[in-house]
């Protein structure tokens, strides 16, 4: 069974994301897989992270267990053989798990808490983040005060998210939900950064998604804390004023911003070195982190 290209079960495919498929189980219940496809600057490749799905699979699941105390998630712990024939649960085992149904929050949930990236190009121009203004004097990479709670709009596949204010968030889902969202995520940041930071690493910035559930509760769903929706770096080698040794896909984005690319589909072919490079970096953090 491929887990680059359309993943086929015998169970109905409601939607096929960036780098998730989900099928259809019951009224309550739908089954997510995580593929091995690499998406970068939201477009999709032809090429593949080896072992990918199984790895943020394995991280993300770690989380959602960690993170529990703090608040319900999408996991309901019925297994692949319960709902899949034997062949195919064998063949997703690792990759796959049974969750819960909920109504998506449009909303990516981003908390920054250092200077890098696109916050840190913003910075240099505007000295804010996504419309926050932050102190002058500023260095690449430094470490925020207080984390910053920087919502997206959730885009299409092959579309960008964009940077929204906290008022449109309150107009997208509720003044009640939208809070719970920035207050949620917040939370779950520090509590992961404390833990993370005693493991040697930090967690510079990361995104949550949510869902509400039948009683309209909130609910952590899709992934958390993975290479894919965090930027990770060592402790031992962070310096501010440089950019830091990160242990997620930066390297293909590092490597992307060399090329004379919009952005946009058809992808560029990444060099098979730099893709070895970055499924070392994923093993890496699941072994550091979830052991």
């Amino acid at each position: 069974m491929s887990v680059n290209a359309k993943i086929e079960l015998s169970l109905p495919l409601i939607h096929q994301g960036k780098v998730r498929d989900i099928f259809d189980i019951d009224r309550d219940n739908m089954l997510i897989v995580a593929s091995d496809r690499l998406s970068a600057f939201d477009v999709i490749f032809d090429q593949a992270i080896k072992n990918k799905g199984k790895t943020l699979t394995s991280i993300a699941n770690y989380w959602f267990d960690k993170t529990s105390h703090i608040i319900q998630n999408h996991l309901t712990g019925i297994s692949l053989d319960e709902v899949l024939p034997a062949e195919e649960a064998k063949a997703l085992e690792g990759r796959a798990v049974v969750v819960k149904k909920l109504k998506p929050v449009p909303i990516e949930a981003v908390v920054r808490g250092y200077i890098i990236g696109s916050g840190w190009k913003e910075y240099l121009k505007m000295g804010s983040v996504c419309g926050i203004k932050l102190p002058d004097g500023l260095k690449l990479a430094d470490k925020l005060k207080d984390p910053v709670y920087t919502p997206s709009s959730k885009a299409s596949v092959g579309e960008h998210d964009t940077n929204i204010s906290f008022s449109e968030t309150e107009a997208l889902v509720g003044s009640e939900i939208a809070h719970q969202i920035k207050e949620k995520s917040i939370e779950i940041y520090k509590y992961a950064s404390h833990y993370a930071a005693s493991r040697g690493i930090i967690i510079a910035d990361t995104k949550f998604e949510f869902g509400l559930d039948s009683d309209n509760r909130l609910t952590l769903m899709d992934e958390v804390l993975t290479p894919d929706s965090s930027r990770f770096w060592s402790v031992e080698d962070y310096l501010p004023g440089q950019s830091p040794k990160s242990f997620d896909k930066q390297i293909i984005r590092d490597y992307l911003d060399t090329l004379d690319w919009n952005k946009a589909s058809p992808a560029p072919n990444i060099p098979e070195e730099i893709m070895t490079r970055a499924a070392n970096k994923y093993n890496y953090i699941e072994l550091i982190l979830c052991n």
